[in-house]
């Protein structure tokens, strides 16, 4: 048997709880895609961020602008519908646009933590960066392309409303009612190892950055430390979230709605602030862009 449809349980069945995160999702979507956007035009448009790791960081706002549309979007319209329900198809797409734009966002963190320890501008060219990222567009698409096929072979024959706020594979599994220990071990070794073996090559060339930095001035080595810090945080937020959903038994807990807003609407809001306002080279490209377009603007 396989689902016509599901019906998605919202963060909170509580009229005015659900009213005010409405505004405060929306406030956060709208702060996503304005500092994303931002980011990708000013990269796009400014012959001083050329280096590989701005080329990366463009990769990096898109993928971010993308994953957090395939949940944010209709989980805010949701927040003021009394029926949520989606269409299976439509819950498909989502799971393999979830986690395809996720898996880039993990790939293009690590090709720019691996950048900066290898001092990649100097062995790196535009060419070898976009096989890089087509690399990472292609790991994405085996990645997702593995769930779909896994959430394809669920048999489903009871209940069809998901308690999550999204559609996911590991809810999907609670709603099958055969063959789903298989199916969740092939989970973990796919989601799971993922997040686990990216979370700690992240780690790792954060230790060597820091490691690099002892023969550095005091000055230098306090502002690498600050910026190092607050992307190290950001990672954490991403990933620990990411380890604890998906590297576990196919058990879902109340708690874990909540954990996910972590690493869909929360880090792709981190991100922006942490690359543009801890980075003086983006702030001035950023500064150029808005004069260049204030000039224009006065002109007409």
């Amino acid at each position: 048997m396989t689902l016509c449809s599901c019906i998605i349980m919202w963060l909170t069945q509580d009229p005015f709880r659900r009213k005010v995160v409405f505004v405060v999702f929306l406030l956060f979507y709208l702060g996503i895609l304005l500092g994303n956007l931002l980011i990708i035009v000013t990269i796009k448009t400014s012959w001083a961020l050329g280096s590989p790791m701005y080329f990366f960081l463009f990769y990096l706002s898109f993928s971010d602008t993308c994953f957090c549309t395939c949940i944010a979007p209709r989980m805010i319209l949701d927040a003021l519908s009394k029926k949520t329900t989606i269409s299976f198809n439509k819950c498909i797409i989502q799971v393999f646009s979830l986690h395809f734009f996720g898996c880039l966002e993990i790939f293009i963190l690590i090709l720019m933590a691996v950048c900066k320890p290898l001092h990649c501008t100097a062995i790196m060219n535009r060419r070898v960066c976009s096989l890089l990222v087509a690399g990472a567009w292609m790991g994405s698409c085996v990645h997702s392309s593995t769930q779909i096929f896994l959430a394809l072979t669920l048999l489903f024959c009871g209940p069809n409303v998901i308690d999550y706020y999204f559609c996911d594979l590991q809810p999907l599994l609670k709603l099958a009612c055969a063959g789903t220990y298989m199916i969740n071990l092939l989970l973990v070794s796919n989601s799971g190892a993922i997040c686990t073996v990216s979370f700690v090559m992240l780690m790792f060339s954060y230790v060597i950055i820091l490691h690099c930095l002892r023969n550095h001035s005091a000055e230098t080595r306090r502002k690498a430390l600050s910026t190092c810090i607050s992307h190290i945080m950001v990672v954490i937020l991403f990933f620990v979230p990411c380890i604890f959903i998906y590297t576990r038994p196919a058990t879902t807990f109340p708690m874990d709605k909540m954990i996910a807003v972590f690493y869909t609407i929360e880090t792709p809001l981190l991100n922006p602030l942490i690359y543009t306002l801890r980075n003086a080279e983006v702030k001035n490209a950023v500064r150029n862009l808005c004069s260049k377009t204030l000039i224009s603007y006065d002109k007409r």
